[in-house]
């Protein structure tokens, strides 16, 4: 359902880790250069840590209103939902078959 869009999300988190780990690493780090690249990143991160957090909901709000709908929708009509399923499932077998 929205495997990418989580994917995205936690690929974001492990960069924005990374990129903390990276700040802490470099504290020791002197120079004029380093000290303003080490603040501008740590106000990035600041900045994306509550639209990450607010973004993930979002993500899980919406896979949420899309599993209840898929649930209610087979429980109302399980016939078509069969019939659209075996469609899928020979339409992949046909495409696997083909290689």
């Amino acid at each position: 359902m929205n495997a990418p869009r989580e994917k995205l999300v936690t690929d974001i988190q492990v960069l924005m880790s990374d990129i903390e780990e990276l700040a802490r690493a470099t504290a020791s780090q002197t120079g004029d250069k380093i000290t303003e690249l080490r603040g501008r990143v740590q106000r990035a991160a600041a900045d994306i840590k509550p639209r990450l957090a607010e973004a993930q909901t979002l993500v899980r709000d919406k896979a949420k209103v899309v599993v209840a709908t898929t649930d209610d929708y087979v429980h109302d009509h399980p016939w078509g939902a069969i019939g659209v399923s075996a469609g899928i499932g020979i339409i992949i077998g046909i495409l696997i078959g083909r290689r």
